[in-house]
């Protein structure tokens, strides 16, 4: 049997994948954080992937089952935008290349933002969106984005933060209330069953601004909040601007399907205030950073369309 490997290696997590038309498995690991910081430096994120990589690719190897290796991929940056560039992801395109230098199969080169995509309609199982048009959001530490999305995963930033991005709003909440690194599933967790009405924040043109939120948060906090309300203040904030935004697509772009990923895409909440809009979600395991949506764009390109 035919199969094809992918690799992903973004600021968070080391991860890769093989995909055979229909099935598929990822491996992936957390890059280490300092109890107390936000984040790595490129540098560490970079070195942590090098070291890593062995073992992650070691743990695929032996799910692979004789499988015959067709091609290899990997994310080699951020976005499918001119000047999108971060160092970390040099280690799986390294990787990557030599590999399929080695096998003697061709390489495939695709956006880290294009792997969430396909990680998710492959898991939601709407694998006929990659030749339709749809609306995604990319929501993650690092990124805030409402996508047109055209065949073939070809998307134009139509909307989303302009500054703090939710997953960065999230992680500062954590910080504050002494949660690891990140602290999505925590806050998640904290936030079930308590109540506590978002922040009015404005949405226009699809746009909106989180910058101010931390401080609404942390005055919230210096008042009294509990870990619950303090979490569900945050969250809910968060969650009724995105519904906002993606209101406001919807009556500019029309009835088109909506899909979310990225690692704040996994909260319960967020899943909560979009079902009403008919979002589409892939399981948590998949919204987060992972090596499986490239390891599929990969067999489409190589098999389906090679």
């Amino acid at each position: 049997m035919t199969a094809v490997i992918g690799f992903d290696t973004s600021n968070y997590t080391t991860s890769a994948a093989w995909f055979d038309g229909d099935a598929g498995e990822n491996r992936g690991k957390l890059l280490e954080v300092k109890p107390g910081e936000l984040g790595l430096r490129q540098s560490d994120a970079l070195f942590q992937h090098v070291k890593r990589l062995p073992e992650i690719t070691a743990q695929l190897a032996e799910t692979l089952s004789g499988r015959r290796i067709a091609a290899v991929g990997a994310s080699t940056r951020p976005r499918a935008v001119e000047g999108s560039y971060m160092p970390c992801f040099l280690a799986g395109e390294s990787q990557g290349q030599s590999l399929a230098n080695l096998m003697g199969v061709p390489f495939h080169r695709f956006s880290h933002q294009q792997g969430h995509l396909a990680a998710i309609l492959w898991s939601a199982g709407r694998m006929e969106l990659l030749e339709q048009r749809f609306l995604a959001w990319h929501l993650s530490g690092g990124t805030t984005e409402l996508l047109l999305v055209e065949p073939g995963l070809r998307g134009s930033r139509i909307g989303g933060t302009e500054d703090l991005s939710a997953g960065q709003l999230i992680d500062r909440t954590g910080q504050l209330l002494g949660l690891d690194f990140p602290a999505g599933k925590a806050l998640d967790a904290l936030s079930a069953g308590a109540e506590a009405s978002p922040f009015p924040v404005k949405v226009r043109d699809m746009g909106f601004s989180l910058s101010g939120i931390q401080n609404q948060v942390k005055s919230r906090r210096d008042k009294g909040a509990g870990d619950g309300e303090t979490a569900a203040f945050a969250l809910s904030t968060v969650c009724c601007a995105v519904k906002q935004a993606t209101e406001q697509a919807l009556s500019r772009f029309g009835d088109l399907p909506v899909i979310c990923t990225g690692g704040v895409a996994s909260n319960a909440m967020l899943r909560e205030h979009l079902a009403p809009l008919g979002a589409i979600f892939g399981p948590a395991r998949y919204s987060t950073d992972n090596a499986m949506g490239i390891a599929v764009l990969t067999w489409y390109q190589e098999v389906s369309h090679g």
